[in-house]
């Protein structure tokens, strides 16, 4: 690769960063490409040597933010009980540092209401980065009772984004607190209720 492939390559993921940050703090309306690239230390006109369109640098930064979330949701989960698996999750995503970190984490809480609305050209982005989260969860679970893996795995995602966005609107307040408390517990019930 010559200096100037590496330059380019560095600018993108520069730009991608940016885009991932405030993906994360403001949302799609708030990822606006002329605040990515002001992050980013770039001029406005370099948008287009990276990416086609806005839409492709959401969907880029949100399969990466995503990614990124599942890596540290999961990483050793292995080595924990299996029966505990569900719990330490729920934990580590509902956590108060996490809800305390918009810019870092998770990417749904910020993008789920825009994409029901405002953004439905996200949908299919946002359908196969949650398929993927309920997926790897579904490894992780055991056997369950009334409950398919998947719905127990689905259901507890939805619980941890819904709790997270919640939690996030209240930050501040005891309440806030209590969501991210209440959330999972119920989570963990669930997940303990359905172990055969």
């Amino acid at each position: 690769m010559n200096a100037k492939e590496e330059q380019k390559e560095r600018s993108h993921e520069t730009i991608l960063e940016s885009a991932s940050r405030l993906l994360r703090e403001k949302g799609i309306a708030g990822a606006r490409v002329a605040e990515v690239m002001k992050g980013a230390g770039l001029t406005v006109g370099g948008f287009y040597a990276h990416f086609d369109s806005k839409e492709a640098l959401i969907e880029e930064a949100l399969r990466r933010t995503a990614w990124g979330m599942r890596r540290r949701l999961f990483l050793k989960l292995e080595d924990k009980p299996a029966a505990d698996r569900a719990e330490v999750v729920l934990k580590r995503y509902l956590s108060v540092a996490h809800r305390d970190a918009p810019t870092e984490g998770c990417p749904l809480p910020a993008v789920v209401g825009e994409i029901g609305t405002t953004a439905p050209e996200h949908g299919e982005i946002l359908s196969q980065e949650v398929d993927k989260l309920v997926g790897e969860l579904e490894t992780h679970i055991g056997s369950v009772g009334p409950l398919s893996r998947r719905h127990l795995a689905l259901g507890l995602v939805a619980l941890m984004v819904g709790g997270l966005s919640l939690a996030r609107a209240l930050r501040g307040t005891e309440l806030s607190d209590e969501v991210l408390r209440a959330c999972r517990a119920l989570g963990a019930f669930a997940a303990r209720s359905t172990v055969v």
